[in-house]
């Protein structure tokens, strides 16, 4: 009976509904832009870096709140119980601050990087001048 209601709706539709092709219809439609230039070009690499350190701390606070949210109860029904999950809960949150610092220290946070002066490349070539023959420009 499934099939024979989704078989049915679909060649129902097919028979009812208008058949217009045209131009506009084959056009790539994007949130109701046209589109301009190619479609694959070069994204930057920091949205996905940023977006994953949004990701991590979204889930830390996903993973802390029940535990907050019980935490006084568990603190009524054994003190042991209670340290227990005070210490998981700040050794998670040490092991997420230290990966945050380390992400902050390496620059990847930034969102426009800067090159030291020993990595910034050189607008000369890096052979001599004396390498072999030229070909003409």
């Amino acid at each position: 009976m499934a099939i024979a209601f989704a078989a049915g709706g679909l060649t129902i539709g097919r028979l009812v509904r208008p058949d217009i092709p045209g131009v506009d219809k084959s056009v790539t439609y994007e949130c109701g832009e046209r589109p301009i230039g190619k479609a694959w070009f070069n994204f930057n690499p920091r949205f996905y870096l940023i977006a994953l350190v949004f990701v991590v701390f979204e889930v830390d606070i996903a993973l802390t709140f029940p535990v907050v949210a019980v935490y006084k109860a568990w603190v009524g029904k054994s003190s042991l119980t209670a340290w227990i999950a005070f210490a998981e809960l700040l050794l998670f949150t040490v092991i997420l601050v230290v990966g945050l610092v380390w992400v902050w220290i390496h620059g990847d946070l930034e969102w426009v990087k800067k090159f030291e002066a020993d990595e910034r490349p050189s607008l000369r070539s890096p052979s001599g001048p004396d390498d072999g023959p030229r070909r003409a420009a």
